[in-house]
């Protein structure tokens, strides 16, 4: 009997992942309650097993009395003699108890007490794996659909896949393998009930976590998500090392790793951006691809006023708005937009820059105060500090130096004597 009880603990160990200790302790309490519907009592039954042989005794303490008034607790002496002849009255004697001498009623009541105990042993087993992996990414195959959700196979359990929790537009058949983010584990008399998600910026956020080794062993940490699922998500990465590009590694070789992530999310586009400690850059870097030329933030009201150049306005705020929609919830600022015309009709530049911060003409002019190749040097390193070389307007700077340098070109020619002239010398000569 012992070396089934032991296979059949085995087994149920194995297939529903239950401790030993858990199915012996049911064992325990079964035994206890057949011996109280069988005897009517289990206050003197003791039960023992041996955890590794699975071997167990079942015995019940009786008092010797000349007269049994009570035979679940007592013991004739008589019959307690049969068992050992130094017994006396008022000694306690230990009396085997055989199970199978159980009544069908008990042994039935048994029976269901243990089947019912696994159940609860199995569903809390369940609860408590799933709970450690909320907040976590499982994949699962979508097993079927109904009015309100989608029934999503995790493996042991069936997961929830709300309407709420679903991404607009996406069509998920049955049989497709797809992974989700568990959202909540609730536990219920039917098994835990698991909570999971298509939608949520943590999805995104988990997905570049498995992907990007950078990521888990912490030289690349996600500091904000913003998404629109279906459509858009915005993700600003910092490195903790300096030699580690943190939005080349995100995007891996030949975008690998943000492949795989949009292969995931069905085609949805993500732009990864530098994370900074200053608002200004980090608004700049939200709001890319558009070119930004002036960013003044507020991080006490958490707002930001932002100028661009009048032909990447459309650009700055993106179809619908969504790319400066996307850009204030990554950044956590309130985002205003201007043209550079907007901000010159509305006064802005006379108003945060006045003539004594910035003065161009003056500023050209005075050769001495400035020397050029010093001026493109820092330049430059101010833009390596941003992060995003792109962003800049060194294109345009440019152009108004060659054109200076063209203008500078022409009036030295016109400043040359006409005697000096390479035709006049000649006819001066015949």
């Amino acid at each position: 009997m012992s070396v089934e009880l032991r296979e059949a603990l085995e087994v149920l160990e194995k297939e529903k992942s239950i401790s030993r200790e858990s199915l012996l302790e049911v064992i325990h309490n079964s035994l206890l309650q057949a011996c109280r519907n069988h005897f009517g009592t289990a206050d003197n039954v003791t039960v023992k097993i041996d955890p590794v042989t699975c071997d167990f005794l079942v015995y019940a303490s009786k008092e010797v009395v000349e007269n049994v008034e009570e035979p679940a607790l007592q013991i004739s002496l008589a019959d307690a003699k049969k068992i050992d002849e130094k017994y006396e009255c008022g000694d306690t004697v230990r009396v085997p108890v055989e199970s199978k001498a159980f009544g069908r009623i008990a042994t039935q009541n048994a029976k269901n007490n243990i089947l019912q105990k696994l159940r609860e042993e199995e569903r809390k087993v369940l609860f408590n794996r799933y709970f450690e992996r909320k907040n976590e990414v499982v994949s699962g195959i979508v097993q079927r659909h109904s009015d309100n959700f989608t029934s999503i196979n995790l493996g042991r359990v069936d997961g929830v896949l709300p309407n709420s929790e679903k991404v607009p537009g996406e069509n998920l058949r049955i049989h497709d393998r797809i992974k989700v983010y568990v959202a909540d584990v609730k536990d219920n008399p039917k098994g835990p009930k698991v909570l999971v998600s298509r939608n949520r910026p943590e999805l995104v956020k988990k997905l570049f976590e498995a992907e990007v080794t950078e990521i888990a062993d912490g030289t690349i940490e996600i500091m904000s998500v913003a998404r629109e699922a279906g459509s858009r998500t915005k993700m600003a990465v910092y490195s903790t090392d300096e030699d580690v590009d943190p939005v080349g590694a995100c995007v891996g070789m030949n975008g690998t790793r943000v492949g795989a992530v949009v292969d995931e999310l069905r085609g949805e586009k993500i732009d990864i951006v530098n994370w900074d400690e200053n608002p200004a850059i980090l608004i700049e870097n939200a709001l890319s691809p558009a070119k930004v030329i002036s960013v003044l933030a507020d991080p006490d009201d958490r707002t930001a006023l932002v100028i661009v150049p009048d032909y990447q306005l459309s650009l700055a705020i993106g179809k619908e708005g969504q790319n400066a929609r996307l850009a204030a919830k990554l950044t956590g600022f309130k985002i205003d937009i201007k043209s550079e015309s907007q901000a010159e009709e509305a006064g802005i530049f006379d108003e945060y820059f006045s003539d004594e911060e910035y003065d161009e003409d003056e500023y050209y002019e005075d050769e001495e105060a400035v020397d050029e190749e010093d001026f493109e040097l820092s330049e430059y390193e101010d833009a390596e500090d941003t992060g995003n070389i792109e962003g800049t307007d060194f294109a345009e700077d440019a152009e108004d130096a060659d054109n200076a340098e063209a203008a500078g070109d022409d009036d030295r020619d016109a400043q040359l004597p006409e005697e000096e002239t390479p035709a006049e010398t000649g006819e001066a000569e015949q």
